[in-house]
């Protein structure tokens, strides 16, 4: 019997989460993606508290007309900024189970291009 999207990106999570561990110096960068928004959060996976987020929906943050994958590479601009402000260089890419394609990347190249390492 085949699996279930969700359950098939549950095991992908899991496989994810067994080699992917965030700490305070280098923390996991997880993205969560929904049909209408993105949202990326810097985690610190040995005291489990979320250091900072940043989302299509944050006050901040500001689109105008752009489709998703272009506020998906603002959003990792966003969540790089307040990482370099707050002193972290570097990171550890959590996909969250999605493919590594289309707005999960737009992410990961706007984070880079913001200044983050990983």
């Amino acid at each position: 019997m085949a699996l279930s999207k969700e359950a098939r990106r549950q095991r992908i999570k899991y496989k994810i989460r067994k080699t992917v561990k965030g700490t305070s110096a280098s923390p996991r960068l997880c993205v969560f993606r929904s049909n209408a928004a993105i949202y990326a959060q810097l985690i610190d996976d040995r005291s489990g508290k979320t250091l900072m987020a940043a989302g299509t929906n944050d006050k901040t943050f500001k689109a105008g007309k752009s489709n998703k994958s272009e506020q998906a590479k603002l959003v990792g601009k966003l969540i790089a900024e307040k990482a370099v402000a707050s002193g972290i260089s570097a990171v550890v890419f959590d996909r969250n189970g999605y493919l590594y394609h289309g707005r999960v990347k737009s992410l990961a190249d706007g984070a880079r291009e913001g200044g983050l390492k990983f």
